[in-house]
């Protein structure tokens, strides 16, 4: 098992404290005024279909090393995160403070509106299209919309998507293996 960091303790207000905190460099501030009423669930896995490695984080903090994996060179120039990162075995890590914009969704649309890293929290899950979800992905998955719920009352389960309903063109995460009945029917009404 790789080292993890120490968790947060009184953390501050956008940092969840039962969430390794490992801030991201990707990210800046939302526009004024903005309602945080959007959750987009993505799926991630580095190498490709390979889990349980360093370089989630890595490419989150801009330190992942091209050598490190052939597939590696195509991605090393990306600045991108995510608010949020589930591994297989159900360990929460948080990149970016909540109330900040993650740079996560990328070209993206919804409901008409578009720019949705200006809207929305991202949850990357360590997975892929090939392969289904752990379990303790699903039980820290629930747990962490619970509380994002809790803090913004402009989420709900009818604002929960994937990152290809929102960039359909572009990407197919979270994939056809994520039980999107089992979450929603998990999460408060």
């Amino acid at each position: 098992m790789k080292p993890r960091a120490a968790l947060v303790n009184d953390a501050p207000a956008g940092w969840l404290s039962d969430a390794q905190a490992l801030p991201s460099p990707n990210f800046d501030a939302r526009p004024p005024g903005v309602t945080i009423d959007l959750l987009v669930i993505h799926a991630i896995s580095l190498p490709p279909g390979q889990f349980g490695g360093p370089y989630i984080e890595q490419l989150f903090t801009n330190r992942l090393v091209a050598e490190a994996h052939p597939s590696f060179a195509d991605i090393l120039t990306l600045r991108v995160s995510a608010h949020f990162l589930i591994t297989r075995d159900g360990h929460l890590t948080q990149f970016v403070d909540i109330h900040a914009r993650a740079w996560h969704a990328g070209v993206s649309s919804w409901q008409g509106r578009e720019r949705c890293n200006d809207f929305s929290i991202g949850v990357e899950l360590e997975g892929c299209d090939e392969l289904p979800f752990d379990e303790r992905q699903y039980a820290r998955l629930v747990t962490l919309t619970e509380e994002l719920f809790r803090r913004f009352p402009a989420l709900n389960a009818a604002h929960m998507v994937g990152h290809s309903d929102i960039a359909p063109n572009r990407k197919s995460d979270p994939g056809p293996h994520f039980d999107w009945p089992r979450v929603r029917a998990a999460l408060p009404r």
